[in-house]
């Protein structure tokens, strides 16, 4: 059965999904959701997702909303297909989970609101928090050394394998690069080749043609 799910393909979050859904070769239907127009506030769309936010998922009879609950679900139901998401022992799995907790905890409350201000914000025609973008930076410049040191013995987050680990940081890191900041990346050099690494994958190379930022 094809999932459906709603969201806008230029969205992070849907992103996330996504690129879980062409990772483990799913085959799938996108919902388009507009955000521009508030879609996801509308009734119809809050009986899917009651907090107005994009992306949920039917799957058959099956509802699911939240972007990494989702991934997590397909990585674990169709774990003998496609890219293994998740670890190969109890061991990795827990590495994984843990780097993929990182990346809530740590990486993306600190790139969210730095894409609200240096992407967002200037498309919708509002001001940009010019003093909270540098102590936004600031602090990623911490994480990012700690990623950094990772990846040093590491050719991906949680190891030798590609898994949700990596995965889950794609489309929050994807809009960073598209600002000034992406020297942050560039000039730490493990960084670099792991986001190089990881952006050369097919999956995601075909999840950004989708969404147009590829030709």
């Amino acid at each position: 059965m094809v999932v459906k799910l709603y969201g806008q393909v230029t969205a992070a979050c849907p992103q996330r999904v996504l690129l879980c859904l062409l990772e483990k070769d799913i085959e799938f239907e996108i919902v388009h959701i507009d955000l521009d127009t508030l879609e996801q506030k509308k009734p119809e769309h809050l009986l899917r997702q009651p907090f107005g936010q994009v992306p949920a998922i039917e799957d058959g009879n099956f509802k699911l909303f939240e972007s990494r609950a989702i991934a997590r679900y397909y990585a674990t139901k169709h774990s003998d297909q496609g890219t293994n998401l998740l670890g190969k022992s109890l061991e990795h799995r827990a590495i994984v989970d843990q780097w993929t907790d990182v990346e809530v905890g740590y990486f993306n409350v600190l790139v969210h609101p730095l894409v609200m201000n240096l992407v967002i914000k200037p498309r919708l025609g509002e001001e940009c928090d010019a003093v909270l973008v540098e102590e936004l930076k600031v602090k990623l410049g911490v994480v990012l050394d700690i990623y950094d040191n990772q990846l040093a013995s590491n050719r991906f987050l949680a190891g030798d394998e590609f898994t949700m680990a990596d995965l889950t940081h794609m489309p929050a890191m994807g809009y960073l690069m598209r600002t000034d900041i992406n020297r942050m990346v560039k000039d730490r050099v493990n960084m670099n080749r792991w986001w190089e690494e990881v952006t050369a994958r097919p999956a995601w190379k075909k999840l950004m043609k989708m969404a147009g930022f590829l030709t």
